[in-house]
């Protein structure tokens, strides 16, 4: 907002480490959605949101520039992978790309190929698949994380939704996105915020459609 003389009204907030920032927002966040997470596991988010809010480390370089490659072909360079440590990397990188895709661009998924409930099944399948691997020391030490990651994906994809819009100042008022989503992946917070717009979601709705 700008006064008469063309000074700015709204106030600037100073950020001293955007690893930080994102950890007291994703607490706030957690709080918000009642979702519960280990330490580890905020960790690990925590520092998954901070590298990809650099785009160097989001997209890939490829002969059309920089460029995100679809999960599935992710997938298939994991499958054809020549050693453990190139497939667990892969398959952390379609866990990480899934969960910030869904989390901070749900909205521009409506009007993708594929929507959030595809970036949560091959994101959670990613997680799981490496909780489940024994080969290697640090996939061994991140297991637990993992298998968190893969169990509260959705739960995950929610807070980082709230992260965004705290960020942002914005507000979901889409009722029919919000059933939407709902509808294809069960999120709680979308299920929060029809129950706030006067909308009485009923599970017999998502029989049928679930995974």
């Amino acid at each position: 907002m700008v006064d008469e003389v063309g000074h700015s009204n709204e106030e600037l907030v100073t950020i001293s480490s955007l690893e930080a920032y994102f950890h007291d927002s994703m607490d706030a966040a957690l709080a918000a959605n009642r979702v519960a997470l280990d330490d580890h596991t905020t960790h690990y988010v925590v520092n998954l949101l901070t590298l990809y809010s650099r785009s160097d480390a989001l997209y890939e370089q490829t002969e059309d520039g920089y460029q995100l490659r679809p999960l599935a072909a992710m997938f298939a360079d994991a499958v054809s992978a020549s050693s453990d440590n190139q497939r667990q990397q892969i398959l952390k990188r379609v866990g990480d790309v899934a969960l910030f895709i869904s989390g901070f661009f749900s909205a521009g998924l409506e009007r993708a190929a594929v929507d959030v409930d595809y970036y949560v099944y091959m994101g959670g399948g990613a997680y799981h698949s490496l909780a489940l691997d024994s080969r290697g020391a640090r996939v061994r030490a991140l297991a637990a994380v993992f298998d968190e990651l893969a169990a509260k994906f959705q739960d995950l994809v929610d807070v980082l939704n709230e992260v965004r819009e705290s960020a942002r100042g914005e507000s979901d008022t889409n009722v029919l996105r919000q059933y939407e989503l709902w509808i294809k992946t069960g999120s709680r917070r979308a299920e929060r915020l029809l129950r706030s717009a006067g909308v009485q979601p009923m599970p017999q709705a998502r029989v049928g459609y679930e995974h």
